[in-house]
């Protein structure tokens, strides 16, 4: 059975502000977009008007809260999934899962706002997407122990959210060397690398940490590059590109993903690929990368809900780790990179996008 620790936290939160407000190169931060759903109307059941369940644990309908942390093409493509999936169960199972998809636009306050309405509204089950998302839920359902099905957490222990008994989720921990080998793969001779990331986001934590430890085995030179806002990450971006770095390394984080469409034209024509934690990257218009399908990881966490709604959360493991293994490339940008992508063939599964703005 799991543990309930709930360390740190509030820590995290605090650091992600204070993360947010020192980090990165200089620039002014965006207005947020309007989240998909207002924190003070989401879909939620009186607990007093819940069916009670059946023999085998099901009930006749249950209310499910998708959060996102933020709106861009990787946690939409989660959101996504995980609805479609819950809508499946529904049919299957001939019963009603109510479900809404909720934005906390990258900012701690409104998560928390999310948090707390859909907590007083009692919903059966909480799926954030993304690790501020997480945190936030998980903090918010302390009391009630409503279950926290999180998603898309590549470093779950170095967000706190191990050995807390009404939490579990997918992970979609990234091969960092993997993904380094093929960069090297790729084009041999490379002297520097450039990394890219936000020090804000726990998803980036580990990952860096393993991409700067394997870059020095190798002897060569690499160049951070942290961001908190869209602003800055166009104007790191462009330091990089002023550097003359041969290849550039982003991990699963999601303040860079958000603008990888505002950047990825002048990486590709300054002769820089780009290398990325996932395919939504790609599909944006970064270059190459090797990890998770995004739909797989969110249809995969939708069913981990219905199971913890159903059946209790008591012999579920902390967190769920998808499959990945699959390489994806943005033929558009390796054509403007002048690239061979074949060296890749023999290191996995190839699938070739192009770039779209979903």
């Amino acid at each position: 059975m799991k543990k309930m620790t709930m360390k740190k936290l509030l820590a995290l939160g605090c650091a992600f502000v204070l993360a947010c407000s020192m980090l990165g190169c200089s620039g002014k931060s965006e207005e947020p977009a309007a989240p998909e759903e207002t924190a003070d109307a989401p879909a939620g059941t009186d607990g007093a008007d819940q069916e009670a369940p059946a023999a085998d644990g099901t009930k006749d309908s249950y209310n499910i809260a998708i959060v996102k942390q933020m709106d861009h093409a990787s946690l939409d493509e989660i959101a996504n999934a995980v609805a479609a999936e819950l809508d499946a169960i529904a049919a299957d199972k001939g019963i009603t899962i109510s479900h809404k998809i909720y934005s906390g636009q990258g900012d701690q306050s409104t998560l928390k706002q999310i948090g707390d309405q859909l907590i007083a509204d009692k919903v059966d089950a909480i799926i954030p997407i993304a690790t501020l998302a997480a945190q936030v839920m998980v903090s918010c359902a302390e009391e009630t122990k409503t279950p926290v099905i999180f998603a898309a957490i590549s470093d779950p222990s170095e967000a706190g959210l191990k050995d807390i008994d009404y939490v579990t989720g997918t992970s979609d921990a990234l091969n960092t060397s993997f993904i380094l080998d093929m960069m090297f793969a790729q084009n041999p001779d490379i002297q520097k690398v450039g990394l890219l990331y936000s020090q804000s986001e726990a998803n980036s934590t580990t990952p860096i940490a393993e991409a700067k430890a394997y870059l020095e085995t190798k002897g060569i030179s690499y160049s951070e590059q942290p961001a908190a806002t869209s602003d800055e990450v166009i104007a790191c971006a462009s330091a990089l590109i002023a550097e003359g770095v041969d290849a550039i390394f982003t991990p699963t984080d999601n303040v860079i993903m958000a603008s990888e469409l505002a950047i990825y034209e002048d990486l590709a024509k300054a002769g820089i690929p780009h290398y990325t934690g996932a395919d939504s990257f790609v599909r944006n218009g970064a270059f190459i990368t090797c990890g998770v399908n995004y739909t797989d990881l969110g249809t995969q966490t939708a069913d981990l809900a219905f199971d913890a709604v159903t059946n209790g959360m008591a012999d579920m493991d902390d967190f769920y780790l998808t499959e990945g293994g699959i390489i994806t490339v943005n033929t558009e940008t390796a054509q403007t990179l002048n690239i061979d992508y074949s060296v890749f063939s023999d290191m996995g599964e190839v699938v070739e996008v192009v770039t779209t703005e979903d």
